[in-house]
């Protein structure tokens, strides 16, 4: 009987991507980095926990630990994280080994290489590295190993058959477990696929949201048998899909859908930014968007950053045969941690990719998107970055992302160049990890304290904010990247308070622009729709 049902996927189902068990995020993807952060994160972390279950698991209940390297994994299930870790260092050996000759090669060049040609060098290279780096000074005479990233990418340190899809409902609210901690082991109730994520059957399956299919091709996508059907019914719905209309009125509509995803629909033109999609949990859960407020088809995805909470996979995957172009800023393809976005999006099946860089354009029928400059957020390190400014006919927004405006003449050589830009989209997540957060496992020499302190992954404050809100001529604000949507928490380790030292700087800007007239300026808070003349 239920063959003769057709069924989609239901509003509350995700689709985790996982490599190797491990949430799925531009560090675990890139060869190099991956092996970096096998070796230097996921290994020792596992290996901490197998010394101490308990203090893993009450650490992660800690609100004030949130984000720390817990695993957050029963004790009962110790066994199958030993597993884990047995198999991070018997069948990735090799990702280790490629780690840590790395790290050492790199160490010791800078000890020898003191401004002298760099050719003899080249016979001390190790076998792991072999035809998959250069050797190159940056201006000052200090020696990089200049990994060739395209290459790695057709090496056996990329292994598609690592790649899943974790389907999964959540219950009652939006929790995870923390994603850089915490390995995804199998539940019951739970159906992992093991799919390549540049694979056109994971098309077939988010073709579910928009059109229903009988459960048997469901099952047999998923390569499952119907002694499955009890887990899988969980995850779909009989109820007819509701594709979102396009937006045909006047003017821009702008949708935010949390944090720094925001949806622009105007004249037939779709544009999604920095795309980050929640479901709706079976009960409970804030107001907000999902995917079935997204239109059939997105023109144009703005990333304006790869950190994992921008370059997010399970938004990007999930809407991957919507999007007719994803737009990429540059990587320098010197250091390795400066992840290319365009060679990863090719890698996860997306076919039309542009990367662009500051006041390049991209047009479209009475508009463009333009590159904008991006300053900070990134601990100093280099990395590929873009704000963008889109222009629907005479109506400019800026969307400057976790931009710390560090030199407000940057923004004044914009304006010269595009005009005043009336409604701005800044994030003001004003204190931001310390460099060793996210970028300790890539360091070849780990940072001093002060240093470590002093680096940080940080946004405008309010000061900053003003001064580019003057620089460009804006008359209309919105502080996004927050972070405080409950579907975030398990990315951002954030826990939301009215005191905290960015609401209390963003609530400085927001007082002092609307004292001055602003038209409009807010802070949303899960979901904001509102309308631009253009």
């Amino acid at each position: 009987m239920r063959d003769t049902i057709s069924y989609r996927l239901a509003d509350h189902t995700s689709a985790e991507p996982l490599v190797n068990r491990w949430v799925a995020w531009p560090h675990v993807f890139s060869p190099v980095p991956y092996c970096l952060h096998m070796a230097n994160y996921q290994t020792k972390t596992l290996a901490s926990y197998l010394q101490n279950p308990e203090i893993h698991v009450k650490s992660s209940r800690n609100p004030k630990l949130l984000g720390g390297p817990f695993v957050d994994i029963p004790v009962d299930r110790a066994d199958e994280v030993r597993a884990l870790l047995a198999d991070l260092q018997t069948r990735h050996r090799e990702d280790l080994e490629l780690a840590h000759t790395l790290v050492e090669f790199q160490n010791t060049l800078a000890g020898e290489a003191k401004g002298q040609g760099l050719n003899s060098f080249y016979e001390k290279i190790p076998d792991a590295l072999g035809g998959y780096v250069e050797l190159v000074y940056d201006y000052l005479n200090r020696p990089l190993v200049r990994c060739l990233e395209s290459l790695f990418y057709e090496s056996p340190h990329y292994r598609e058959h690592l790649q899943s899809l974790r389907l999964f409902s959540p219950a009652r609210d939006d929790s995870r477990a923390y994603y850089m901690s915490t390995p995804r082991l199998p539940e019951p109730q739970e159906i992992e696929w093991a799919v390549p994520f540049a694979s056109d059957r994971i098309d077939e399956l988010f073709g579910l949201d928009a059109v229903a299919r009988p459960l048997g091709e469901i099952r047999e996508l998923l390569g499952l048998a119907p002694a499955d059907d009890r887990r899988l019914l969980e995850l779909l719905s009989d109820e007819p899909p509701e594709a979102a209309e396009p937006w045909r009125g006047d003017g821009v509509r702008v949708r935010y859908f949390g944090h720094a995803c925001v949806l622009l629909e105007w004249n037939g033109v779709a544009i999604l930014v920095d795309p980050f999609i929640p479901v709706q949990p079976r009960e409970g859960g804030i107001a907000r968007y999902t995917f079935r407020d997204l239109p059939p088809r997105i023109d144009f995805v703005l990333i304006s950053h790869g950190h994992h909470d921008h370059f997010v996979f399970e938004s990007l995957l999930r809407l991957r045969r919507r999007i007719g172009c994803l737009v990429v800023p540059k990587s320098s393809g010197i250091f390795y941690g400066d992840i290319s976005l365009k060679l990863m999006a090719r890698k996860l099946g997306f076919r039309h990719i542009l990367e662009i860089d500051a006041l390049e354009s991209v047009p479209f029928l009475g508009g463009e998107i333009v590159g904008a400059p991006f300053f900070g957020e990134h601990s100093d390190l280099p990395h590929a970055k873009s704000g963008y400014v889109v222009r629907f006919g005479s109506e400019l927004i800026l969307f400057a992302a976790d931009s710390n405006c560090l030199d407000p003449r940057v923004y004044r050589h914009v304006r010269n160049s595009l005009g005043p830009i009336g409604t701005v989209f800044l994030g003001m997540e004003c204190i931001g990890a310390p460099l060793s957060w996210v970028y300790g496992p890539l360091l070849p020499v780990q940072p001093q304290h002060s240093h470590n302190m002093t680096r940080r992954s940080n946004g405008s404050d309010a000061k900053a904010a003003l001064a580019l809100l003057d620089t460009v001529g804006a008359e209309r604000l919105c502080v996004y990247a927050i972070g405080r949507e409950p579907w975030l928490k398990y990315f951002m380790a954030l826990t939301p308070e009215d005191d905290d030292p960015y609401i209390r700087e963003s609530n400085r800007v927001l007082e002092t622009v609307r004292a001055r007239g602003f038209k409009d300026a807010w802070r949303p808070f899960g979901k904001l729709e509102f309308h631009l003349d253009a």
